[in-house]
């Protein structure tokens, strides 16, 4: 009988997923169909999974992430203690996180906002741009994502700093490390990079106390989770210019609401939490040298720790 993985996915790739896995040798199940084949799904692909679902399907072995972190899958009922849960770490998703936060690094330090606000306004005015090696860019959150970002911006030229749980070493990045060093090294960061993941300990770690050690002007781009920013303190923030801009990409509430007020701040640039989006294919290739792993008894790459939440 053909292995069945079973796939939850908050965007229309269902078809894609299919094609992928049935190239692999597996079956691939759509989420609203479980019920039918619980006794045949031995894998899980999924995103925000309700407490209880999973532990439904008694062949259940593995657990995939869709997305890069697992803070969606933390909670008591939401995943069998006994069924490991593995994040998705692929080169699409790496690709695209390097792509949207070195754009908006880039962006930030040649000033575009303002040189597009000249063009409207039919203002000849040059705004000489500073060599990236005086500028330093923070990354809170060294991860896979976190590193490769830090890696491409240093390759540019900019001060690379990284801030995360536990000791590094990177060549090119300055690596920090645990809460004593976090007040120094927002000190001197003028570009912040937000990719920690979603736990108890960074919820809502930036706030007015940890914004207000960041130097006057400074730009902040989250792309790790939206509870790690306090919404009321970044907005005032921006509103008295001590944060002098923001690119946002995930939210506290998802979608963002209509009245919300970053939709109409003129320091806040916001996008649908698109910043990096999962490639099926080359997601099913990390997938399935799991799956391989695990029938032949191997140790699994990138098993997250829920405890830990990442």
């Amino acid at each position: 009988m053909t292995d069945c993985i079973v796939i939850k996915s908050d965007f229309d790739q269902f078809p894609d997923w299919e094609s992928a896995f049935t190239e692999a040798g597996f079956r691939a199940v759509p989420w609203e169909r479980r019920d039918q084949h619980a006794d045949a799904i031995r894998y899980a692909l999924v995103w925000k999974p309700g407490p209880g679902e999973l532990a439904a399907l008694p062949a259940l072995e593995l657990v995939f992430s869709v997305g890069a972190g697992v803070d969606h899958l933390v909670g008591d009922g939401l995943v069998p203690e006994h069924v490991p849960v593995v994040r998705n770490v692929e080169p699409g998703l790496t690709a695209g996180m390097m792509e949207y936060v070195v754009y908006h690094v880039i962006r930030f330090h040649r000033r575009m906002a303002a040189l597009e606000a000249d063009q409207r306004d039919r203002r000849w005015e040059p705004r000489l741009p500073t060599p990236p090696w005086e500028h330093t860019v923070g990354i809170l959150g060294m991860g896979v994502l976190g590193t490769a970002c830090g890696l491409a911006l240093s390759d540019l030229g900019f001060r690379v700093t990284g801030w995360g749980r536990t000791p590094r070493q990177l060549e090119g990045i300055e690596c920090r490390h645990g809460p004593d060093s976090l007040p120094d090294f927002l000190g001197q960061t003028e570009f912040l990079v937000c990719l920690l993941p979603l736990t108890a300990e960074t919820r809502g770690i930036l706030c007015r106390e940890t914004l207000a050690m960041l130097p006057g002007g400074a730009c902040l781009i989250n792309a790790g989770r939206g509870p790690l920013v306090v919404d009321a303190d970044l907005l005032a923030a921006l509103d008295d210019g001590h944060v002098g801009a923001a690119a946002l990409d995930v939210f506290n509430q998802e979608p963002l609401p209509g009245d919300h007020p970053y939709w109409s701040h003129p320091a806040v640039t916001i996008s649908p939490h698109i910043a990096s989006v999962v490639h099926p294919a080359s997601s099913t290739r990390h997938i399935v040298e799991n799956i391989r792993r695990h029938r032949a008894g191997q140790p699994l790459v990138h098993v997250a720790d829920l405890a830990r939440g990442y």
